[in-house]
């Protein structure tokens, strides 16, 4: 287990500094299991699989720089009895209490509609086409279906490169389905948010999954919307964004900062 003395630092940072670690520590074979955040004394702790203490002080360097003031040995089953489960869900996709996670929502345009004109067959079929679409670009970017919607899929990211390149690919998957003469178009809003959900029978809950939903429903059919904060942690993971705006959305008392994620020119 190491100890990061981070004064000024807050959750969201050190979770994105997780998310970095995770994404880094397979070239020094270690496996960050979870990590702890004391709010009031701004240390976090991590639990780590590592061969030696050098090998996850690389990662933590490599990563983001913020190397361990202090790093324990100690025996697992030690820290299973104390704690209970030891599983990063955001690492693993197990539920939990609570875990800074990336959450997705998507929306199909128009789905009503497609049934009154299709029939409830005729929108079936597209709506496997859909999921098919949407489910494909999952199994690449590491999300977890949380639930589908009945028009939309929910999903939760532990990586912030990986929900937005599952955005990405999304988008692009519906842009291929509607060449001409492929049928009836069909057209996703996605709105992307992080933060520490609640999770609950198989199911995520609270602030950051509500602003996902809003996001989405705020969203263009064809475009990406993402919180700020989603925008911070992709600091120099080569994505590219359009200009903040200041929202209003149905739930939340003041203005959310949110930005368009540039899709079309994505390689």
């Amino acid at each position: 287990m190491d100890r990061h003395d981070l004064d000024g630092m807050q959750a969201a940072d050190i979770a994105a500094d997780h998310m970095r670690d995770l994404e880094t520590q397979k070239r020094y074979d270690v496996r960050f299991v979870s990590y702890w955040f004391d709010y009031d004394r701004s240390v976090a702790f991590c639990l780590v699989e590592a061969p030696n203490a050098d090998a996850a002080q690389a990662v933590h360097r490599e990563a983001h720089g913020h190397v361990a003031n202090e790093i324990i040995p100690v025996e697992p089953d030690a820290v299973l009895g104390f704690l209970g489960s030891i599983d990063d869900p955001a690492g693993s996709g197990r539920a939990a209490d609570s875990a800074f996670r990336i959450i997705l929502f998507t929306d199909m345009e128009g789905s009503t509609d497609l049934v009154q004109r299709l029939g409830d067959e005729g929108a079936m079929r597209l709506l496997r086409v859909h999921d098919k679409i949407i489910r494909g670009a999952l199994e690449s970017t590491g999300g977890r279906e949380v639930k589908h919607t009945g028009d939309g899929i929910m999903v939760s990211f532990a990586s912030v490169q990986g929900a937005l390149a599952a955005a990405i690919a999304i988008q692009q998957g519906f842009h291929e389905h509607n060449a001409p003469g492929a049928g009836p178009p069909l057209r996703v809003r996605i709105g992307v948010s992080a933060g520490e959900p609640v999770a609950e029978a198989d199911d995520l809950f609270g602030a950051a999954v509500q602003l996902a939903a809003r996001l989405c429903g705020h969203a263009e059919p064809g475009t990406i919307q993402v919180a700020r904060v989603v925008r911070d942690l992709a600091i120099g993971k080569g994505f590219a964004f359009g200009p903040d705006d200041e929202v209003s959305l149905r739930g939340f008392p003041a203005p959310v900062s949110a930005c368009e994620l540039s899709w079309s020119d994505a390689g």
